[in-house]
């Protein structure tokens, strides 16, 4: 494991012991990302299939993958209360990119907003989404 990616994989936020499922995963996927992250959390990522609660979300998603909105409704099932979830998308000018704006309007569909973004392996960016907060 190189140092940048150890240090791009702790930057999610998972902690040892944490339950972290993987959502869209395909042979595009980082390998060392995953690698990085299952050794941040000291356990293999779990499947789409896993259903007792997570502690987290990661969301491999390229734009010909069908609907995000409904992508994300699906991931929050099993996740805890204050759980993170992480959308990784393919970088802007690659096959596959996603727009900020489309990540954006299925985020807030979907009852969350993107709160950062950060290039977190050499073809995948990062978008943290949390839960909307209920303000007055």
């Amino acid at each position: 494991m190189g140092q940048q990616a150890d240090s791009l994989a702790a930057r999610l936020g998972f902690k040892p012991g944490q339950v972290v499922q993987e959502f869209g995963w395909g042979d595009d996927v980082d390998d060392d990302l995953r690698a990085d992250l299952e050794a941040v959390v000291g356990s293999e990522l779990v499947d789409e299939d896993y259903d007792d609660v997570t502690d987290g979300v990661i969301i491999w998603w390229r734009e010909e993958d069908g609907d995000l909105t409904d992508m994300l409704v699906d991931a929050q099932t099993v996740l805890d209360d204050g759980g993170l979830i992480w959308l990784l998308t393919l970088k802007p000018g690659r096959d596959g990119h996603v727009g900020h704006d489309e990540i954006q309007e299925a985020a807030t569909t979907a009852g969350l907003h993107a709160t950062s973004t950060f290039a977190v392996a050499r073809d995948w960016s990062a978008t943290k989404l949390a839960n909307r907060g209920r303000g007055r």
